[in-house]
């Protein structure tokens, strides 16, 4: 493990502070540009130290999301265990253990289970989300039983959880973001599935992408990111991005709210 992981985890503890009013944005400042100039950061240190920087500054939503180099997320039976490697793994579960909380689709715990914690480092676990509007999650799920961190249900009331309150007919991502932040929970990490991240991305509600592509081709299988159609490049999406390398993956740090269209 980076020596230097614990202090960008208490960073972000210093961004909450910063917008509680507890300590200026100038010490933050301070604390990070320090932290930029160590060695021992993790992989993809300066992303994570980034997003520690818009936690400070107010509510925010990074997005991750693994795939193939050809844009899938799984086979065609679902099975993708594991499209990414260690590295990229480890860098997931230190999102998790940065964010207070972590938003999955019902299709994700169907498939995959996730307990949704942060196993693989030295850190708290999120609060989980779990958006299910048709309650069609099995009751045997382990976010819904495991006891390892609270979880929140976008849908049906369910024993031993929490329904997030939201507009009636409001399982928009807006309305989960605006709930979630009412209840102090600020900066938010949208795991998956494909389909939460696209819709999330789809309405404007995430400020950065941490998209990790893995060297390898399926050629057919589950595809990730989804959006509406467009007709002409124009109607393309396009970000400023930063590439940082994860063992055999890499992580492409895409600044959402700077996407452009072409001059």
């Amino acid at each position: 493990m980076s020596d230097a992981w614990p202090a960008v985890r208490d960073a972000m503890a210093t961004a909450r502070r910063v917008r509680r009013g507890d300590v200026s944005a100038d010490d933050l400042a301070a604390l990070l540009a320090g932290l930029r100039g160590r060695a021992d950061l993790p992989p993809a240190g300066p992303a994570l130290l980034d997003l520690v920087a818009r936690a400070g500054a107010g509510p925010t939503a990074v997005a991750q999301l693994g795939q193939t180099l050809d844009g899938r997320i799984a086979t065609v039976t679902g099975h993708s265990r594991y499209v990414n490697g260690p590295e990229a793994l480890d860098h997931l579960h230190r999102l998790r253990a940065l964010a207070d909380a972590v938003v999955i689709g019902a299709g994700t715990a169907v498939d995959d289970d996730p307990s949704l914690t942060t196993r693989r480092v030295d850190g708290p676990n999120p609060v989980r989300v779990l958006i299910d509007p048709s309650g069609r999650v099995p009751a045997g799920r382990k976010l819904l039983t495991d006891g390892l961190a609270p979880t929140l249900v976008c849908g049906p009331a369910r024993d031993g959880t929490e329904t997030l309150d939201l507009p009636a007919g409001g399982a928009s991502p807006r309305a989960i973001l605006l709930a979630l932040a009412a209840r102090g929970l600020e900066v938010v990490l949208v795991e998956g599935g494909a389909a939460t991240v696209s819709r999330f991305l789809g309405d404007g509600c995430i400020d950065r992408l941490h998209l990790l592509v893995a060297p390898t081709l399926l050629g057919s299988g589950r595809p990730g990111i989804v959006l509406p159609e467009v007709a002409t490049m124009a109607g393309a999406l396009r970000f400023d991005a930063r590439r940082y390398p994860l063992g055999d993956d890499t992580l492409f740090d895409l600044t959402a709210s700077a996407a452009k269209l072409p001059a």
